[in-house]
């Protein structure tokens, strides 16, 4: 008669087995040529089982990365993301629902990664994921917080750069997204912990009175891409990307994949679209 595996054993099965624990591992065959990538998901209240894939996609068509991908990172440990370069959240808990927390172990394993050197790529509303974990926020920079965060209805806006001597941003001009989310009146981080890179004007009379917190004046330039540091580890924050639609046009998927080869590296050899150079 088969023994039946205790509950706890089945959950730590689910996690092992959603990701590769250790490079070089047997039946593990990680690419030594390429940086390798981990995104990490399964929880949302977007549509992330149509983003992850264009997420993949867009950082394994540079040529440079290997991307895994995991729908289960609760209890998971530093063993787990120990063999990659680079995570990437594509995770929201819902609103802090206990349940879809990652515990302090994964929270402690992520810390960790990007302290020692890491990258870290935070991608559209994981900036509103783990309300209150500190180390989090601030590798994010600016967080959807309650009283802090809203947006118009979605709509058409150029993204400006400005930060031409980041490596993420050289040499990248403006450019049009369409009918996409703009974050506005985020929660931020003390000025000078993080670096915005690009802005849009956030134009006031798009609230048409639905506004969740006050909207002063004409309008206001809001962040839309920016950086961190964490310890010795680089964090890359776009806000772009609401649907499937949104993470498709070639705005976001050069910025995406600067920002993560920077992270992971520090440094970017992606040439720029000639449609997309600055001018």
């Amino acid at each position: 008669m088969k023994r039946a595996i205790p509950a706890t054993a089945v959950v730590w099965l689910a996690c092992v087995g959603a990701v590769s624990d250790v490079r070089g591992q047997p039946n593990v065959d990680f690419d030594p040529d390429k940086l390798q990538a981990l995104i990490i998901t399964g929880q949302h209240v977007h549509n992330w089982r149509g983003t992850t894939p264009i997420l993949r996609r867009i950082l394994e068509e540079t040529g440079l990365f290997e991307v895994r991908v995991t729908e289960e990172f609760r209890w998971a440990g530093g063993q787990t993301i120990a063999p990659y370069d680079l995570v990437v959240v594509n995770y929201y808990d819902r609103g802090s629902r206990p349940d879809l927390a990652w515990g302090a172990e994964a929270n402690r394993a992520l810390e960790e990664f990007v302290a020692s050197g890491k990258g870290l790529v935070l991608y559209h509303l994981a900036l509103g994921a783990f309300d209150g974990w500190a180390a989090y926020e601030r590798m994010s920079g600016g967080n959807w917080r309650t009283g802090n965060g809203h947006h118009s209805p979605r709509h058409d806006f150029v993204v400006d750069v400005r930060d031409g001597e980041h490596p993420v941003t050289e040499g990248l001009g403006s450019f049009m997204v369409e009918n996409d989310e703009l974050y506005a009146n985020l929660r931020w981080q003390p000025e000078g912990t993080f670096r915005v890179l690009a802005t849009a004007w956030d134009d006031h009379s798009l609230y048409d009175g639905r506004a969740r917190q006050p909207i002063p004046g004409d309008g206001i330039d809001q962040p839309i891409l920016w950086t961190t540091e964490f310890g010795q580890g680089r964090v890359f924050v776009t806000t772009l990307g609401h649907d499937v639609e949104n993470v498709t046009p070639e705005g976001f998927a050069v910025t995406f994949a600067r920002g993560a080869e920077w992270a992971a590296t520090g440094a970017v050899t992606q040439p720029i679209p000639e449609t997309m150079r600055a001018r």
